[in-house]
């Protein structure tokens, strides 16, 4: 089996309403590039890779050369053929090597007719829990705006009746630390049997980092995740509160990750497929935590179904996956896989049986999506369309006001 082609699609598909974070905002919808690696025997994998547009089409297009007649079974050396690391000092392509890794393993698993999971270990688990992710956001097409502590409660309750979580993790970072913290002690006060977790996206400073954890030291913590900037700044924060601390922004690679286990800052490592470029590192990371005892968890960075299906069959293997995993997903309006979204059952997703990564493409959903990416754009992830002109400092200053409810146009 050898790859004979490489195809690249982006689509653009609607979240129920603009979710705001820390740096700026998803603007309405997910922007997402779908990959088709064709083999010579006529299957055909499928990779993903977060935004990108045009410009990821023509990246995946240039590796055409690189990876034609490529034995997909031969990982590592795809690993190097792309991302080679001196050369990627002059061109990254760390992502572009997760979204054609996922698509070998899925080729591989339908060549020899067996799930993803059974190639990285074979299955502890037959489902993966998840968290909720709260986030604030803005009013559309009938879903309520989330900015007060009650809003954010009540959107908690439909999720948790809906899904079945029992895990809640608020994404904050947009409303001055203050204002968050009494937003996460109402989640705690309505949901007294479920655990939290809290992630500013490293935007505050380590003054406001220490007196956040601290607050929250009595709750059903999970973890704090990246409350500030840096391996040195989550380090201060560690020393002196009694939460455990959690990243997925300063360990993302395996030099990273020595350093946390030399001169610990983080407890918990969260894991992205495409971060670390590829299942496989994440299951070799997996390895490397669990000898130091360092906590792992599966981390979101906005996916639809063939990314989902990457973070389950990762899930689905690791002994020490301790914590429920995170994921946007329930936030989507659809899919572009066939049967559209997959369903959550007592807050878990199932791992796919099928082979490979278990899942296919729906060729009507995704002309649909990939005409609205040409019809909407991609969108600034680091700007907030309700607040024009601004931009986050890192730790930043310059809050949302709460009291504010801002109408965001079509």
């Amino acid at each position: 089996m050898k790859i004979a082609d490489i195809r690249a699609t982006t689509v653009a598909v609607p979240l129920e309403a603009p979710l705001r974070h820390s740096n700026g905002a998803h603007w309405g919808r997910f922007v997402r590039t779908i990959v088709e690696v064709e083999a010579d025997n006529g299957l055909i994998g499928l990779g993903e890779m977060g935004g990108g547009g045009e410009s990821a089409e023509a990246a995946f297009r240039a590796l055409k050369p690189y990876l034609k007649d490529h034995d997909p079974f031969q990982l590592e050396a795809l690993r190097f053929k792309i991302a080679n690391p001196t050369a990627s000092l002059y061109n990254n392509r760390t992502q572009l090597l997760a979204a054609i890794e996922f698509a070998c393993l899925d080729l591989v698993g339908q060549h020899l007719g067996v799930p993803a999971c059974d190639l990285l270990g074979g299955r502890l688990r037959d489902a993966v829990p998840f968290a909720s992710y709260l986030f604030f956001r803005y009013a559309a097409d009938g879903h309520a705006e989330i900015r007060t502590p009650e809003q954010l409660v009540e959107h908690t309750r439909s999720l948790k009746q809906a899904h079945g979580f029992t895990v809640h993790k608020l994404k904050g970072g947009v409303f001055p630390p203050d204002y968050e913290l009494e937003c996460y002690r109402a989640l705690a006060e309505a949901f007294p049997g479920d655990r939290l977790r809290y992630d500013p996206n490293a935007v505050l400073s380590v003054a406001e980092g220490l007196r956040f954890g601290r607050a929250i030291e009595h709750l059903n913590n999970d973890y704090l995740e990246d409350p500030v900037w840096g391996l040195e700044g989550l380090r201060a924060v560690r020393e002196q509160v009694r939460v455990p601390l959690a990243t997925n922004t300063v360990v993302v690679n395996f030099e990273q990750l020595a350093s946390n286990v030399l001169r610990r800052a983080a407890d918990v490592v969260l894991l992205d497929t495409t971060f670390w470029g590829g299942i496989r590192p994440c299951v070799k990371a997996a390895g490397v935590c669990e000898t130091f005892q360092l906590g792992v968890a599966v981390h979101s960075s906005g996916e639809l179904g063939v990314q989902l299906a990457t973070m389950l069959h990762l899930g689905a293997v690791l002994p020490n996956l301790t914590y429920a995993a995170d994921a946007h997903y329930h936030q989507l309006r659809d899919d572009v896989i066939e049967g559209g979204k997959m369903a959550y059952s007592e807050g878990a997703i199932a791992v796919p049986e099928g082979p490979g990564l278990g899942v296919r493409l729906d060729p009507e959903r995704v002309a649909r999506y990939a005409e609205y990416y040409r019809e909407t754009g991609g969108y600034p992830y680091d700007r907030d369309p309700g607040r024009p002109g601004w931009y986050a400092t890192v730790p930043n200053e310059r809050f949302a006001d709460p009291e504010m409810s801002v109408e965001i146009g079509p």
